[in-house]
């Protein structure tokens, strides 16, 4: 049977602000629209870090052991409402990861919230979401803050 999206990406980062993507996920799912869903995380290790002397191998693998679980906790949660569900960790660029695995996975769609912010708070604390509605090859679904809450 064709659903609408086969794969749809929701990308994850831990905050309940990004899980708010979920319940629109499951909406949509439920509406027998979507395939599979795939939950990703991609962590980003500051080379300030590594520069100050910080253990680069540990704190990675710390990273993707949390990352993980914590997908691996999400996937069972939505595999138990019958939805066909992946999950995967990758380390790198945030915003053109989630483009690049996007592109290379096939993804129909992708969902995710956005903090809202505007203006000058925008341009000064980064702006992921307006960079992946900017960069990606399929349609993306931004979640506003205040219906995730």
């Amino acid at each position: 049977m064709f659903k609408m999206y086969e794969k749809v990406l929701v990308p994850l980062d831990g905050s309940k602000l990004a899980e708010g993507a979920l319940p629109h996920v499951m909406n949509l799912a439920k509406g027998g629209m979507v395939g599979e869903v795939i939950l990703l995380n991609v962590f980003e290790i500051p080379s300030v870090w590594i520069a100050e002397g910080f253990d680069f191998v540990n704190l990675k693998n710390a990273h993707y052991f949390n990352a993980q679980k914590y997908l691996d906790d999400i996937q069972s949660q939505l595999s138990s409402e019958g939805v066909k569900v992946k999950a995967e960790v990758l380390e790198g660029n945030i915003a053109q990861s989630i483009v690049e695995y996007s592109k290379g996975k096939d993804v129909n769609l992708i969902v995710m919230t956005t903090h809202g912010y505007t203006g000058m708070k925008q341009l000064m604390f980064g702006g992921v979401a307006l960079r992946i509605l900017h960069d990606a090859h399929v349609p993306v679904l931004l979640i506003r803050p205040e219906s995730s809450r």
